[in-house]
């Protein structure tokens, strides 16, 4: 598809502020209140209870960040009353089991239901008006990810409150989580409902890559991105391929625990420490995603508050991309003390320090861009002033763990749980607190208060010392971590008496904090545009923020629009840039080329709707049932989200419901929805690198269990039937090809016997669903007994989900030629499926290889 020109208008001449310039300026244009209110009435969201099917990214990004801060205050309690249990030696206040079912939850409210959801909210929220972007690309994705997030925080949580929450620790390590040790339903709570929240995180990932490599300002190169962007591109990134290790380890542990299966147990040939493999290949990249967000609001406010561009761009940028890839090669750093070789031990430690290189490199670029600025210390600037100082002290210690003979010292003691508060609250409390108020002006239009401000951050800092720094001695002085009382005389006495006392002047200020933006919304003076004299886009928006951002969207040609355009703010309402119209009805974004920023389509996005609630509710309803073994219920709800989503796919393209086809559709550029290449392609490969990642997870297992699990067994004789599996394949692989030629052909505008084709690759690929359903209930497995049959089982049902979605989705698409939704010129959803078949047949032949031929030829069954 030809990448095409901007629609060209009449040329006038405008007075600016800095003076008169060329403008592409229609001559017929409406009052800017008059097109501020045509467009609220095509983006605005409903009111009331209506409310609820909402999907603009400005109303979704903000329930993720209301929910999380409220998620925080949860978690806050918890701390509060962990803190008071030690601060005196020898208390009683809560019971030991008590204790365990706090910290567990302390740590897991904190990681999953806050600490990411509320950055994936601020990044919702603030990439389209960043980038110059209407909305996110995939909208109802955004909204089904916000109720996947609260329906699993509430599960989470409803442990708590019907006293069976989970006390094995928020890393959930094995065997001390498996039905042996922890026969209640707690540890089922954590897993399913972790999972459900896992859908969220990974929603939000596909939709913010795309959103950010698509739906930029046109002529926005990559290059001429804000800094701010780079940062939530690698985060999304880095979640599409860090979280999959963590659902599959949850998916595994819960077969485990509720049918029985062999994956983690030495005596069936499964290992414990597995699990702890496949947590950290989460948990680790983990650090790292909670902190790059958080580094890019401290890139995006230095640069403001010391009035001059950031020092080494592009330094950053390639910091940003090396901090990605190594935070995936140090997940062995938590585990040094459980027995694995030494070399690999100096392995890990080397790749643990290398990660302080591009660590450095920001920091450094943060300091050269202070030292060479005239610095305003205004209140966000004094939360960055903290964040430096805390942060830089939780990297030493980070880096002091890093050596693995002091990280057998000090592993489980209180010197681990003080760096990583240093790190984590440091390095992404501290910043997100100045990125609020950084941006509380730009969505209520009102300042907050300076000295309620200012009262805040000293006692959160104060506090936050007062707790932590001291917590490095006790842990120096041997107190382990997760006792839920000490006897006095052992040194640690008054340490934990002043920790105690720092968590509640850390609390106040909190407090404060909290107080000062409520009351900023009734009594903050009013706030003048781009009040902190701003360089991004989203200062160009209206103050509170409207619904579709910008009327008109403005071409941007330098990393500071703002600085180098500041008649930007005016211009952009009155509709003197791009795609200024609204009498067809639709909500539209530009699409752009993700690396030189040129025009390509333009994107219809879809509007409200009660499908996101429904689909999550239906979701819901599969957690609630596999919690309490409702296992008929628990497949028809499944059963009921995929008509959901079917029925919600269904609605897309040329649909009547979505966007049909008329006379007047525009052809320079044209709709996405006309191309071969739109937004959609782009999230299902995203979305597939996502599940690549997590089947590479359970290939990892695989081969971790057959080459290091103790006790690993195979079977004398092969389980699995070869010749129905090859005959399966091959079938497959005949329908694919067949796919990929219509494909091709529908590309090239030829769509003669396209529906009879479709119908046939439909048909051929029933035939090799149908067939390997016989190869698995043929298989002679026994997962119960053997985890080798286990992971077998595991393998084949991954098979069989997508090889049962590739006949249904086909033939949707034929049934779609038939009502005239694709056909010549109307290519994008074939297009879109194609992906989905060529991973099928990969994963199918691999499977093939790795799971059954290898071993056969190494040996074994």
């Amino acid at each position: 598809m030809p990448i095409c020109n901007l629609p060209s208008k009449p040329i006038l001449w405008r007075r600016l502020t800095n003076g008169w310039r060329l403008m592409p300026v229609t001559d017929n244009r409406l009052p800017e209140a008059e097109l501020d209110r045509r467009f609220a009435s095509i983006w605005d969201s409903p009111t009331g209870w209506r409310a609820l099917s909402a999907v603009n990214h400005t109303a979704v990004g903000l329930r993720f960040i209301v929910t999380g801060v409220v998620f925080f205050l949860i978690g806050g309690v918890l701390a509060m009353i962990l803190r008071t249990q030690l601060a005196l030696p020898n208390q009683d206040i809560v019971s030991a089991s008590t204790y365990n079912q706090i910290f567990t939850m302390h740590g897991t409210v904190m990681m999953f239901l806050f600490a990411i959801p509320v950055l994936e909210g601020l990044a919702m929220y603030m990439i389209p008006k960043m980038l110059g972007a209407r909305d996110l690309v995939f909208p109802r994705i955004s909204s089904l990810g916000y109720y996947c997030y609260v329906f699993g925080g509430v599960i989470i949580l409803s442990s708590l409150v019907l006293e069976m929450a989970p006390d094995a620790g928020w890393f959930m390590y094995t065997p001390l989580s498996d039905k042996n040790f922890s026969p209640d339903k707690g540890p089922d709570f954590w897993l399913l409902g972790i999972t459900f929240v896992e859908i969220s995180a990974m929603a939000a990932g596909i939709e913010l890559v795309v959103s950010i490599l698509r739906t930029r300002a046109p002529g926005m190169t990559l290059g001429k991105m804000p800094i701010f962007g780079w940062y939530i591109l690698a985060m999304s990134l880095m979640i599409i391929f860090g979280f999959p290790p963590l659902i599959l380890a949850s998916i595994l542990l819960e077969l485990e625990r509720a049918a029985g299966f062999a994956f983690f147990d030495v005596s069936r040939g499964g290992d414990p420490l597995l699990w702890q493999h496949l947590f950290w290949l989460f948990g680790h990249p983990e650090v790292y995603i909670i902190f790059l967000p958080a580094a890019g609001i401290v890139s995006t406010l230095i640069p403001v508050f010391a009035r001059r561009p950031l020092v080494g761009y592009r330094w950053i940028v390639l910091a940003i991309i090396l901090m990605g890839f190594i935070s995936f090669g140090l997940w062995v750093h938590h585990m040094f003390t459980v027995g694995i070789p030494h070399l690999a031990q100096a392995f890990f430690s080397v790749a643990s320090m290398l990660v302080a290189i591009p660590t450095a490199i920001q920091v450094f670029a943060w300091l050269a861009t202070l030292w060479s600025g005239r610095v305003v210390f205004a209140l966000p600037m004094l939360w960055i002033i903290g964040f430096l100082v805390i942060f830089v002290a939780g990297g030493l210690t980070g880096v002091m763990l890093a050596l693995v003979p002091f990280n057998w010292q000090v592993h489980d003691t209180h010197f681990v749980v003080a760096h990583m508060h240093y790190v984590l609250v440091g390095g992404m409390l501290f910043p997100l607190i100045a990125g609020f108020y950084y941006w509380l002006p730009h969505l209520s239009g009102r300042m907050p208060s300076e000295k309620l401000g200012r009262w805040g951050f000293w006692l959160t800092f104060i506090g936050f010392n007062a707790t932590f720094l001291l917590m490095h001695v006790t842990g120096l002085m041997g107190m382990p971590r997760r006792i839920y009382t000490y006897d006095t005389g052992l040194g640690w006495d008054w340490l934990n008496l002043l920790s105690s006392v720092g968590g509640f002047v850390m609390a106040a200020g909190i407090a404060m904090i909290l107080l000062d933006i409520s009351l900023h919304f009734r009594f903050g003076r009013k706030a003048k545009p781009n009040p902190w004299g701003a360089d991004t886009l989203e200062w160009a928006v209206s103050m509170p923020p409207n619904s579709y951002n910008f009327a008109s969207l403005p071409e941007v040609r330098t990393r500071h629009p703002l600085w180098d355009h500041p008649d930007l703010p005016q211009t952009i309402p009155a509709g003197e840039h791009h795609l200024a119209t609204f009498e067809h009805g639709r909500r539209e974004t530009y699409g752009i080329d993700a690396i030189t920023g040129k025009v390509k389509e333009i994107i219809h996005l879809p509007t409200n709707s009660w499908l996101p609630l429904q689909v999550s509710l239906f979701l819901a309803v599969v957690c609630i049932s596999l919690l309490v073994g409702a296992y008929t219920l628990a497949l028809l709800a499944v059963i009921g989200a995929l008509v959901f989503i079917l029925r919600w796919s269904w609605h897309n393209g040329a649909h009547p419901i979505a966007e049909p086809v008329r006379a007047d559709d525009p052809t320079d550029p044209p709709l996405h929805s006309r191309t071969d290449n739109g937004p959609g392609l782009w999230g299902m490969v995203v979305g597939l690198l996502a599940n690549g990642t997590l089947y590479l997870s359970l290939l990892f297992g695989w081969f971790y269990l057959w080459t290091v699990a103790p006790n690993w067994s195979v079977p004398e004789e092969n389980p699995i039937a070869w010749l129905p599996l090859v005959v399966s394949g091959g079938l497959l692989t005949l329908a694919t090809w067949g796919f990929n030629q219509l494909t091709a052909r529908l590309r090239e505008g030829q769509t003669k016997g396209l529906e009879l084709k479709l119908w046939l690759a439909a048909f051929l690929s029933l035939l090799h669903a149908g067939s390997l359903l016989w190869v698995l209930l043929a298989a002679d497995l026994q997962p119960l007994r053997l985890a080798h049959d286990a992971v077998l089982l595991v393998m084949l049902i991954y098979l069989m989900i997508h090889s049962s979605l590739l006949p249904i989705l086909t033939a949707m698409q034929a049934m779609r030629v038939r009502l005239g939704y694709v056909g010549a010129g109307l290519p994008y959803e074939p297009v879109v499926l194609r992906p989905f078949w060529i991973y099928t047949l990969g994963i199918f032949w691999v499977s093939c290889a790795a799971f059954l031929l290898l071993p056969i030829s190494w040996g074994g069954a």
